[in-house]
């Protein structure tokens, strides 16, 4: 396995491999360095490095027919398409929060979107950290994209979001969906960010043999359910 990143998520994933006795790490990517090397000697590659990162890692992925786990955030809409067009000759798993509890939620509301009636009104609420930039969060966004598309126009009202930004807060997401006679509230809150790491090192044991394509957290965890 290879490993893509920098920093705290790049150390985290670093010694996850190291304590896993089913991965071993062939070596960790940072630029400036000859990423076609190294995923010669890998079978799979974790990516949580930065966008601008990403075109060279994607072109290394597909020529060498690594499978690529992606858990990169701040993709533009010209990034996210190369993703997906790359998906056409790898497999894929990439996702906005790697969190299995964030994939467990976005389950969740999702079933409970499509069984309350359409009087209900839903807020999603989130809370981060003072250095996070984007509001609403992409989580946030993730949760209400996927309620919206389960039942679409059947929403009394547009989704409410509401972002704070304090402290150290690594991530709270609520959703809350309010009728006038009973509140229904779902609610996940991280307190480390590894997490992350552990959604990702379950990822990458998930897409070893798959077909190329593009996935995601509800498919590492519920694929077989469907």
């Amino acid at each position: 396995m290879a490993i893509a990143g920098a920093g705290r998520m790049g150390k985290a994933l670093e010694q996850a491999v190291l304590l896993d006795e089913e991965l071993d790490l062939a070596g960790i990517w940072r630029r400036g360095n000859d990423i076609n090397k190294l995923l010669i000697r890998s079978d799979i590659l974790i990516d949580f490095s930065l966008p601008e990162a990403n075109e060279v890692i994607l072109d290394a992925a597909i020529k060498s027919n690594t499978p690529l786990v992606c858990g990169v955030s701040g993709f533009d809409d010209q990034q996210l398409d190369r993703l997906v067009k790359a998906s056409n000759n790898i497999p894929i798993v990439f996702d906005r929060n790697m969190s299995l509890g964030i994939a467990v939620l976005e389950r969740s509301v999702r079933e409970a979107a499509a069984s309350i009636g359409p009087d209900f009104e839903i807020e999603i609420s989130e809370i981060h950290h003072v250095n996070k930039k984007d509001a609403p969060s992409g989580t946030a966004l993730k949760l209400g994209e996927a309620i919206s598309t389960t039942i679409g126009n059947k929403l009394a009202k547009e989704i409410k979001y509401s972002s704070k930004r304090y402290g150290e807060v690594i991530g709270d997401h609520k959703v809350k969906m309010q009728s006038s006679t009973e509140t229904l509230i779902f609610s996940h809150s991280t307190t480390t960010r590894q997490v992350f790491v552990d959604g990702a090192i379950q990822a990458s044991k998930w897409i070893i043999g798959k077909s190329a394509g593009f996935y995601c957290m509800q498919d590492v965890l519920f694929s077989e359910l469907k």
